[in-house]
């Protein structure tokens, strides 16, 4: 069984991969962006499976996951994120990807769905799908705009400025602005206090 897996968090990927090859049969390519992972798909046999990091360089939100499905033609992609919620699961889902895997599941349990889509079948847990989006009406989350929020959840990752801009595509400067807005708004004293403030009310 042939695995893609693209993330561009080298601890994640390794630590993933390690236990997919633990499995036999399993064969696990990397990628760490989605340039990478269009090259592997054009250059390698078809995959079996192509597991795509929500938040990694060039993504671009559910428009990489559509890109990459077009690339992958009949072949299953699904997603997999620390960050996303439920209602992205189900964007994604509805696109007709393969499934959505929380970077929060038990080992024994990605390995699990790994296999069940390879072979053709949906897969989403079903606490996860079924879960209450507690954060959905928070009244932070009602001062902040789309950018500021995903500039937010770049934070609470702990991605540097530069890192935030290439994965949300603006320029750093702007993802500085962003920061400083987010501190006054959240009445933060630096990013390192904005991240805990959202982390605390349960935003991300």
């Amino acid at each position: 069984m042939r695995i893609l897996l693209a993330d561009d968090h080298d601890l994640v990927r390794e630590t993933l991969s390690a236990f997919l090859e633990k499995e036999d049969g399993f064969t696990v390519a990397q990628a760490n962006d989605i340039t990478q992972t269009k090259r592997s798909i054009e250059t390698h046999e078809p995959f079996d499976l192509v597991l795509l990091d929500y938040e990694m360089p060039g993504m671009n939100g559910l428009d990489g996951l559509k890109n990459i499905m077009e690339l992958a033609g009949r072949k299953p992609v699904a997603i997999i994120s620390g960050t996303a919620n439920k209602n992205i699961a189900e964007k994604a889902l509805e696109l007709g990807a393969a499934g959505f895997l929380p970077k929060s599941m038990a080992a024994s349990s990605l390995v699990n769905a790994v296999k069940f889509m390879a072979m053709g079948e949906k897969y989403a847990p079903l606490d996860f799908m079924t879960s209450e989006d507690e954060s959905s009406d928070h009244p932070l989350k009602k001062q902040l705009s789309d950018r500021e929020l995903q500039v937010l959840s770049g934070l609470c990752r702990g991605l540097a400025n530069k890192e935030i801009a290439r994965e949300v595509e603006l320029q750093e400067v702007t993802v500085k602005l962003h920061v400083k807005t987010l501190c006054r708004k959240l009445d933060a004293k630096n990013r390192t206090h904005a991240a805990m403030i959202a982390k605390d009310a349960g935003l991300f």
